[in-house]
């Protein structure tokens, strides 16, 4: 039987030198190829990446930003690479090293059962989350609930997830997604709006490997807060469609 799932792994680094190795390394154990993307990082993580690309040149892919353009813009970039490359499928995960890379093989195993769905992480926190970012991810909770009418989605922040790449690409063929930290869930809405199944996986998530956190608080704290307003329109907009859907799901 034709295996539905070609899948590779994009890692999004933004001056993760530290930690991208261990990284690296923990994804390519499970003999997927990986596309590291450079989102404009200085000099000791750019050179931390050209040499573990140079020392893994049929495993690693290397994308360059020239400027630094965001989360989402960085991983947009390795969607594209992963068209280009003929895979059908993505896993994206954070490059600090919070993400239980041992949960690769569940991820793999729940797509190729459903490989038009989407496959997302449901964090399970250990004692390093900070009370305030355990708690402040309830508001966008609430807000992603709201705004899809259903709690299909239980966590919209995680980026620790594997997507369909063609039902990704027809979304930004005609949407612009958030490019920086409001791409994780601005992504996952607008797909669960276009019909795509969201599939929940609890998944262990620590913080983080090397301590950098690249979270503007002002900055990304508004462009989220715009994402959700945008949000909140988009779901009136669709709102019988919506509501359509879910009284057919009963």
């Amino acid at each position: 039987m034709h295996n539905p799932v070609n899948c590779c792994v994009i890692i999004p680094v933004f001056d993760h030198e530290h930690a991208i190795a261990a990284v690296v390394d923990a994804v390519l154990r499970h003999q997927l190829p990986c596309i590291l993307v450079d989102d404009g990082s200085s000099a000791p993580c750019a050179d931390r990446l050209t040499a573990l690309a140079l020392a893994a040149p049929e495993q690693i892919s290397l994308v360059r930003l020239q400027e630094n353009q965001g989360k989402g813009a960085a991983v947009i970039a390795g969607f594209k690479a992963a068209c280009d490359k003929g895979y059908t499928h993505a896993l994206q995960i954070d490059a600090d090293g919070q993400h239980a890379t041992d949960d690769i093989p569940r991820f793999i195993q729940v797509a190729t059962v459903h490989p038009r769905a989407i496959v997302t992480g449901q964090p399970v926190f250990d004692d390093s989350i900070p009370a305030i970012r355990f708690y402040s991810r309830y508001l966008t909770h609430v807000f992603v609930w709201l705004n899809t009418l259903s709690f299909d989605i239980r966590d919209s922040m995680c980026g620790f997830r594997l997507y369909p790449l063609d039902r990704v690409m027809a979304l930004l063929a005609h949407q612009r997604i958030g490019r920086r930290m409001n791409f994780d869930t601005d992504i996952l809405v607008r797909l669960h709006w276009q019909g795509v199944q969201v599939i929940n996986l609890p998944t262990r998530v620590t913080y983080p490997a090397d301590g950098v956190s690249h979270f503007r608080l002002w900055f990304d704290n508004l462009l989220i807060t715009r994402m959700h307003c945008q949000h909140l329109i988009g779901m009136v907009l669709r709102l019988p469609l919506l509501l359509t859907r879910k009284l057919t799901k009963r």
